[in-house]
């Protein structure tokens, strides 16, 4: 079938996902690039801070677990509506965190509750509604991208939409601290937020199941459907894998300690690198635009290189898996320059934010053969059980980073030495993906693929 008359209403879809991933991140930035000034504003410890945002994390590693398979019953309209209207309102809420925080205190002491700071149980509060919606992003672009793109072309759209995890890193840093400069940080949440309901919009005007999209051309959509039998029967067989088999197998515990030894690695650089800037270098407001814009930039080129680099080996004559287990070792020891960002701080704050830019890049090259292992490794019908199984333990390796950074912060700042606690969490994040990468090799010594399931 010739490509260039089949049509490319797919890529519109395409399009579609990589917007609302966009927003996603966007979402979930908002409260890391303002957490100086509401640290200050409410007098937040580290420790607050990172309670705040271990919730988030927390909620988003329970959501996980069930997102695939509330959207696979759902379906992929109504599944991603519901998904972007919830954390689009958990997002907007976050200006109101105050006024909830007062009911939420007022109805404990009616009930002899301790008493828990308004801000904090407010934002808490305005965090789990923003995980549970997220949680819903992925699940919900990767079965648009199934319904719409043959199996040759779906990891260049997923590729597509995913690269919006990174746009949004980018574009956070330099619109949020200049809308809360203008019009105060409520503000912020509120613009950033309503964002998801224009998008709203367009998807419910543009999407449709292949089968009753009128957009679609007929060679377009039997180019979709090329390969269409193959899925529907795994994607049936899907569901009624048992999480309790899965847990017996070494492969899910290998994917899962990944997972949550490196998930964490880079929810910590999203959340705690804004008031890093500021306890290190005192830079705050629109100060850390750029700085932020360019560490995030250089992730695009991790997200690109991460996916191409197995290649190599591959075309060596290494099978898929075991390319990819040499490609990940050797991306392993990039963040290891991480080490060297405090040292080498006390020059210019450029030397941190390119150092730790280059782990963050690491860390996405890394993330985009993870993932592949599971495919490597599992059946298709338990691709979307293992993914959620290892998001969740990602989601847990979050919780942990944050806390362990909160406890440090604190400590350290009462001694007067809060970079000793930066160098701490930088030397953790550093090693993480070599401990991660030797405990897989451990658990999976060499390429066996599951037959059993």
């Amino acid at each position: 079938m010739n490509q260039t008359t089949i049509g490319k209403y797919r890529w519109t879809i395409c399009s579609l996902l990589f917007f609302a991933t966009t927003v996603n991140y966007l979402d979930r930035q908002v409260l890391s690039l303002l957490a100086p000034d509401l640290s200050k504003e409410f007098g937040w410890t580290n420790s607050d801070y990172a309670n705040i945002t271990a919730i988030f994390q927390f909620v988003y590693a329970i959501a996980m677990l069930f997102a695939g398979r509330i959207i696979d019953k759902l379906g992929t309209k109504a599944g991603y509506t519901w998904a972007i209207i919830i954390w689009s309102i958990g997002a907007i809420v976050h200006a109101y965190s105050i006024f909830i925080g007062e009911v939420v205190v007022n109805v404990m002491a009616l009930v002899g509750l301790a008493a828990v700071p308004v801000s904090i149980i407010g934002f808490m509060i305005s965090r789990a509604l923003l995980a549970v919606g997220e949680a819903g992003n992925f699940p919900s672009a990767l079965r648009a991208t199934a319904e719409y793109f043959p199996k040759k072309e779906r990891s260049f759209a997923t590729g597509i939409f995913n690269s919006g995890t990174n746009v949004g890193a980018i574009l956070a840093p330099l619109t949020v601290p200049w809308v809360a400069k203008q019009w105060g940080w409520e503000t912020a949440f509120i613009l950033i937020g309503a964002l998801g309901f224009v998008w709203l919009i367009f998807w419910r005007i543009y999407y449709e199941k292949p089968e009753n999209q009128k957009r679609l051309t007929k060679d377009e959509l039997e180019f979709i459907n090329s390969d269409a039998g193959e899925e529907v029967t795994s994607n049936n067989e899907k569901v009624k894998i048992s999480w309790i088999k899965l847990l017996g197998y070494k492969q899910t515990w290998a994917f899962a300690f990944g997972k949550f030894m490196t998930d964490g690695v880079w929810w910590f650089f999203l959340f705690w690198l804004p008031k890093y800037l500021e306890a290190q270098y005192g830079m705050v407001k629109t100060e850390i635009m750029l700085p932020l814009a360019v560490l995030y930039s250089m992730t695009m080129f991790g997200s690109i290189g991460g996916g191409w680099f197995p290649i190599y080996f591959i075309k060596k004559g290494f099978s898929p898996y075991d390319g990819r287990m040499k490609a990940m070792l050797l991306i392993a020891f990039f963040p290891l320059v991480v080490l060297a960002a405090q040292p080498l701080g006390s020059y210019t704050f450029w030397i941190p934010v390119i150092l730790i830019g280059i782990g963050a890049s690491a860390h996405q090259a890394w993330s985009a053969n993870i993932f592949t292992t599971v495919s490597d490794m599992f059946p298709k019908k338990a691709v979307g059980s293992i993914v959620g199984i290892g998001g969740m333990a990602g989601g847990f390796g979050g919780v942990v980073m944050s806390k362990l950074g909160g406890a440090f912060f604190d400590y350290y700042k009462a001694l007067g030495h809060i970079q000793t606690g930066y160098t701490i969490m930088f030397a953790i994040c550093a090693v993480s993906y070599l401990i991660a990468w030797c405990v897989m090799k451990l658990l999976v010594p060499v390429y066996k693929p599951i037959q059993d399931l």
